[in-house]
């Protein structure tokens, strides 16, 4: 079963409904948070299914060689923004910001610095 992604124009909140594509348009939708019916169909971005041969042959054909990259932030940063379209998933924002860095020609260990609680789970093991 198709899921469809819409958000409330009422709370704003995001929410996910679930059902066949005869029912789509058919059945009301209403937001799981307040009730509202005042809501409107979410557009989500476009995936393209591939092989995992054929992603990793993809980033191959990108990177010929990983040697220096950890003397060169843009060059690492670069690969890392094309390892993350490659994925094909939903990658947290501190990704971008990180990737972002990297491509301004900041050195992991300044953003390490910068950003002390990146990549802590709250965990106890931090």
């Amino acid at each position: 079963m198709p899921t469809y992604d819409f958000v409330c124009n009422a709370c704003e909140s995001r929410f996910d409904v679930f059902m066949t594509f005869s029912e789509y348009g058919n059945k009301p939708v209403h937001c799981t948070r307040c009730g509202s019916d005042n809501v409107r169909r979410r557009m989500t971005k476009v995936r393209i299914a591939k092989s995992e041969e054929s992603r990793l042959e993809s980033m191959a054909n990108g990177f010929p060689g990983l040697d220096g990259l950890d003397e060169d932030p843009k060059a690492l940063g670069q690969m890392m923004r094309k390892l993350g379209s490659e994925t094909g998933e939903d990658l947290p924002p501190e990704f971008d910001e990180v990737v972002d860095r990297l491509e301004a020609g900041q050195s992991p260990e300044e953003i390490e610095s910068a950003l002390p609680d990146l990549g802590a789970d709250g965990s106890p093991d931090d």
